[in-house]
């Protein structure tokens, strides 16, 4: 094999390398970082892959070809390696576009010249092959614009080892490695172009792209056993800097000698100015902090502190820093938003009280079921009982009592369809279902549905409520607090009384009046009658019984539908329940009178 066929190979071997740097930056692509090493290896690999085939070109015009696509690479690589060591020394404020384009004028001025050679040769003053070497090579003779791109890219590279070098002593024990490899890893290309173009060792082949061979493994050796281009000191920097969390920094005297982005927004006045200054004079707003502070390590897991973006919880945490002997150096405070977790607790504990109150209704509704069907069912019962005693006696039928039985069985079963039908439609949960209401026509209804009760203590029942009144209600929740609220009247109604009610319209809200001139309600029970969860059930004039809950279910029925509930009572002389349902919205219309 030929001299010329090992330099190719050797240098395939350098382009693979800074392909596969290429390729590890490109993966780690989130980090600026990656991306100018990354772009500065490809253009690495433009150098060695076309230098390789330009050792095995054999005429000028194939080696004129293989040095464009050098020159595709070589006039950038100086200029994103700086701009890589920038980012690394933690120099990232440098790089904005103004900078990288003012970087970039004097590389774009050498790719130009590089291919627009022939016409200026101001670039290379000429191009000649000779074979000293038993093949082909091209002899040079620079021209000053090359001159130029040297004297730029030395002059950066400097530059750049000048912040690598400093990073390295300023850097700690652990962190030293990692900036050391990548100091050796940048001499590769440069160190082997420096002697080369120095002449001080005769070199027959430009051994510049050899070097990325070099840097490739210490790049690499970096990368893979020291994770560097995350472990950067910039990164580590740009972490702390961009925590969420609130991280403040004093020495063992309570100095501050740190702090995050984070913390300035915290701590109100926390600034630059800041540091050095004491713990009671930073937390002056703040005395649980200054308290802590004054403490051995602790933690606190729930703080409540005001700040300029308005009230805030968090978790906050007192802990040592301890240098490699383990001995506290100073003290860090971590203070961890958990306002979010805090306002979620809250609204779980609302949830929870707010399942309980359902769980709670759903039993009082099981109950109101038994409450509302007995009394009918009982009814039915004495009617049979009745029925068969009279027709045991006379041996005929009595229809005004089969009359009666057969309305009172259309009545219970009405009252059941309906309770039945409300039980299914809230399922889900208690479901308002609001709707233009006829009271007078469901007062009506709910009238003949007790008239048997009533009609047992000679209770006459009276309605003044003209049809035409309408209310906007759920249906049943407005039965049921009708049928409640005239079942109470009637249970604490001598006989030979009277239940009236009225209704009468007051601004948006219709205003219905159950009055009955019963016994009254004692002044010890009036004062908590409708504030009681379960009122205790008086026994009635006739000793009817209760459970309680009627006065219950009306109250919530009616807060539901967006009315109050109220009375007046006057023992011995009677009571007034009042209880008010809005009125229907009224429907809006556009021209032509189509209803919107």
């Amino acid at each position: 094999m030929s001299y010329n066929l090992y330099l190719f190979a050797l240098l395939m071997a350098a382009t693979c390398c800074s392909l596969v740097l290429a390729y590890l930056c490109w993966k780690r692509r989130s980090l600026p970082i990656a991306i100018s090493y990354g772009l500065g290896m490809l253009t690495g690999s433009f150098y060695s892959f076309g230098y390789a085939f330009e050792i095995l070109s054999t005429s000028l015009e194939h080696i004129r070809f293989w040095l464009r696509i050098e020159y595709i690479g070589i006039p950038f690589g100086t200029v994103l390696w700086f701009i890589m060591v920038l980012q690394y020394t933690g120099r990232q404020t440098w790089v904005n576009r103004r900078n990288v384009l003012l970087l970039m004028i004097v590389p774009v001025i050498t790719f130009i010249a590089h291919n627009t050679n022939e016409w200026h040769h101001l670039f290379y003053k000429s191009m000649t092959l000779n074979y000293t070497e038993g093949f082909p090579l091209v002899t040079l003779v620079k021209g000053p614009l090359y001159a130029l791109h040297v004297f730029y890219s030395y002059s950066f590279f400097v530059i750049g080892m000048v912040f690598l070098v400093q990073m390295f002593i300023r850097s700690a024990p652990r962190m030293r490695i990692p900036v050391a490899l990548i100091i050796i890893g940048s001499w590769g290309p440069y160190g082997f172009t420096l002697v080369y173009l120095s002449g001080l060792v005769y070199m027959p082949v430009d051994i510049s792209p050899f070097g990325f061979l070099i840097s490739g493994i210490f790049y690499i050796w970096g990368i893979y056993q020291f994770n560097m281009l995350r472990l950067a000191p910039l990164a580590l920097q740009q972490v702390f800097g961009s925590m969420q969390e609130a991280v403040i920094v004093f020495d063992l005297d309570h100095i501050l000698t740190s702090f995050n982005r984070s913390a300035a927004e915290v701590i109100d006045g926390l600034n630059s100015r800041s540091i050095g200054k004491t713990a009671s004079e930073i937390f002056t707003d703040s005395p649980l902090l200054l308290e802590l502070m004054r403490q051995e390590p602790s933690t606190i897991s729930k703080l409540q502190l005001s700040n300029r973006s308005g009230d805030k919880f968090y978790h906050v945490k007192l802990s040592y820093i301890r240098n490699n002997s383990h001995k506290p150096v100073g003290k860090m405070l971590l203070l961890s938003d958990v306002t979010d977790s805090v306002r979620t607790e809250e609204r779980l504990h609302d949830n929870a009280r707010q399942l309980s109150e359902l769980n709670t209704f759903k039993d009082r509704m099981f109950s109101v079921v038994a409450h509302d069907i007995r009394d009918p069912i009982a009814v039915l019962v004495n009617l049979m009982e009745l029925l068969e005693e009279e027709m045991q006696e006379l041996g005929e039928s009595r229809t005004e009592v089969v009359d009666e039985m057969g309305q009172q069985i259309r009545n219970t079963f009405a009252l059941v369809e309906s309770l039945l039908e409300f039980f299914h439609t809230q399922t889900g949960g208690l479901l308002l279902q609001p709707l233009e209401r006829d009271l007078a026509l469901s007062v009506e209804w709910n009238l003949r549905l007790l008239s048997v009760r009533s009609g047992s203590k000679q209770i006459r029942l009276i309605s003044e409520i003209p049809e035409g009144t309408y209310v906007y209600a759920d249906k049943e929740m407005l039965d049921l607090i009708i049928r409640n609220l005239l079942t109470n009247a009637i249970k604490f109604t001598t006989v030979g009384g009277s239940i009236s009610l009225k209704a009468e319209q007051k601004d948006t809200m219709i205003v219905v009046s159950v009055k009955d001139t019963g016994e009254g309600i004692a002044r010890e029970q009036a004062d908590t009658l409708l504030q009681d969860e379960y009122p205790v059930s008086l026994l009635g004039t006739e000793g009817e019984r209760g459970i309680g809950l009627g006065l219950s279910l009306c109250r919530e029925f009616v807060r539901l539908n967006g009315g109050e509930i109220w009375f007046d009572s006057i023992p011995s002389e009677g009571s007034t329940f009042y209880f008010s349902l809005p009125l229907p919205p009224v429907p809006a219309f556009v021209s032509g009178g189509r209803m919107v």
